[in-house]
């Protein structure tokens, strides 16, 4: 595939990525706009404390196929060079941050992010899936756990795979990014006054 075959497939995979799935469940399930309700963000996390597990688990889900998807499907389709199917996963996950369909709010990456990676580097993902569970477990904050899941992530990718250099700097790449779309989470955890996911919010009065 030719140059302009590559950076339209880097946007379609971004499009893909952008698609605003818990803007979506907000307004089918309830009407809203979950950037109005919650912690105000467009992720699984705060669909879960708005509108409950019946929504949050497809809207994962959804967001998780949202990063594999162009990498294990667009990937081999484009046949382009050995970083491109990484550069590809890390468009996705910049939609999802980023989505112009509402504006550029989008959710914090972390889900459509392990989706991408459980695509490249399962094994990594699968150590990193039980680490979460474990520090939610003990802290009782999703952003702990992701935060810290997210810095470690490239870690494990270069201990279970080491042959791929690209998708080892993209979790640097995508570690960044989780951290700075938690910058709010980090200012309200070192203030004391960040929810935590043991308790249920309902819609803002």
């Amino acid at each position: 595939m030719n140059d302009f075959g590559l950076a339209v497939m880097l946007v379609l995979a971004y499009l893909i990525g952008a698609t605003p799935t818990s803007y979506i469940a907000g307004k089918l399930g309830k009407g809203i706009d979950l950037r109005e309700h919650g912690s105000n963000n467009l992720g699984a996390t705060n669909v879960y404390r708005v509108l409950g597990w019946k929504y949050a688990i497809p809207v994962g889900v959804i967001d998780m196929v949202k990063g594999a998807a162009p990498v294990v499907i667009l990937g081999p389709w484009s046949n382009g060079p050995a970083w491109f199917t990484v550069a590809l996963g890390l468009a996705a996950v910049l939609g999802h941050m980023f989505s112009p369909y509402v504006r550029f709010r989008g959710g914090k990456g972390v889900a459509t992010a392990a989706g991408v990676f459980l695509a490249l580097a399962p094994l990594a993902i699968g150590i990193s899936v039980a680490l979460w569970a474990v520090i939610l477990w003990l802290s009782g904050y999703v952003s702990v756990a992701s935060i810290t899941v997210a810095v470690l992530f490239p870690l494990w990718v270069r201990v279970t795979a080491p042959e791929q250099p690209y998708t080892f700097w993209a979790g640097v790449v995508l570690a960044l990014l989780i951290v700075y779309t938690h910058r709010h989470n980090i200012a309200r955890l070192r203030g004391g006054t960040e929810n935590r996911f043991r308790t249920r919010k309902g819609l803002a009065a």
